[in-house]
């Protein structure tokens, strides 16, 4: 039987769902474990985290909207974290951590071999807590990191904290996608974001959604996606005090980016599936023609 999802929301669940859901954990049948803003009991979170440690076929943890309420429970995730090895999502939006219980949690976050995605959004971070996240964005060449990071709406850290990160992004290896949505960032941060930006080779989404932003903010990550070649795909901007010209100018620029790319991905396919070399014997030049056909590049999907 191929794994499948357990999906609840806001529900409270008594005990004998809880066994369901650890039986199915310890059989491994579930791929997709998602008890968003659900109402358990301490006995019965403490199941729900020794079977995740047991499960090999879990890849996806949504703990959303408050189900990791105390320091206890923190540490019982962190337990099972650090046996787990199947995880490759993790989603604690909306969840109290601070910065104490993230020191809690991130040993265990710093060595699971397979997490790429971690959602932290509302947990009430701030400078101490980016600093350890920072160390989950491993420069070039060290290990393997994150490659979707979400710290939305988290107020407490300041303009050191979000530098801090602005130079573990540029560094990072691996990092895809970053959701800033919602942090009182203004045009200083987002000015280091776009240095960021312009050195990181990886990052192709950014939101910058409801962070305080102006026109000079705009006109930075312009000039930035303008003259520096980056893989940014899709920056959002919505909700901050920016033109609509300047919005829609920073998209026009990526989209075209964007369809260069597609362009000579086709072409580069093209000559790799249907070479034919013609060699001219009274010159040691070398003619190249292709059919101009191209398989359609496949398309990632994400969790």
């Amino acid at each position: 039987m191929l794994p499948g999802s357990i999906q609840i929301s806001g529900e409270t669940l008594s005990g004998a769902e809880i066994r369901d859901i650890c039986e199915s954990l310890r059989e491994n049948s579930v791929r997709l474990l998602s008890l968003r803003g659900c109402q358990l009991s301490e006995r019965d979170f403490g199941h729900v985290c020794r079977g995740a440690a047991e499960s090999r076929s879990l890849a996806q943890l949504n703990l959303n909207l408050g189900i990791v309420s105390n320091i206890n429970r923190v540490k019982q995730l962190a337990e099972a974290l650090k046996t787990n090895r199947s995880v490759q999502s993790l989603f604690l939006h909306g969840s109290p951590l601070t910065d104490a219980g993230l020191a809690l949690l991130n040993p265990a976050l710093s060595i699971h071999p397979s997490l790429v995605a971690l959602d932290l959004g509302d947990c009430m971070l701030g400078d101490e807590g980016i600093n350890l996240i920072c160390g989950l964005l491993p420069p070039d060449g060290a290990k393997s990191g994150l490659k979707e990071l979400t710290l939305s709406a988290n107020p407490g850290v300041t303009r050191k904290g979000w530098g801090r990160l602005a130079i573990a992004v540029a560094h990072s290896s691996q990092l895809r996608v970053l959701n800033l949505d919602y942090n009182p960032l203004g045009d200083q941060v987002a000015g280091m974001l776009a240095v960021a930006v312009a050195s990181s080779r990886t990052l192709e989404v950014l939101d910058l959604e409801g962070t305080g932003l102006t026109n000079q903010s705009a006109q930075t990550l312009l000039d930035m996606v303008e003259n520096y070649p980056t893989a940014l795909r899709t920056l959002i901007l919505a909700e901050n005090n920016i033109s609509p010209e300047l919005q829609q100018q920073i998209s026009d620029l990526l989209s075209e980016g964007e369809e260069e790319e597609e362009t000579e991905a086709r072409e580069v396919t093209a000559r790799e599936k249907n070479p034919w070399i013609c060699q001219n014997n009274s010159s040691s030049q070398m003619v190249l023609m292709t059919s101009g056909l191209g398989d359609s590049l496949l398309a990632e999907t994400e969790m």
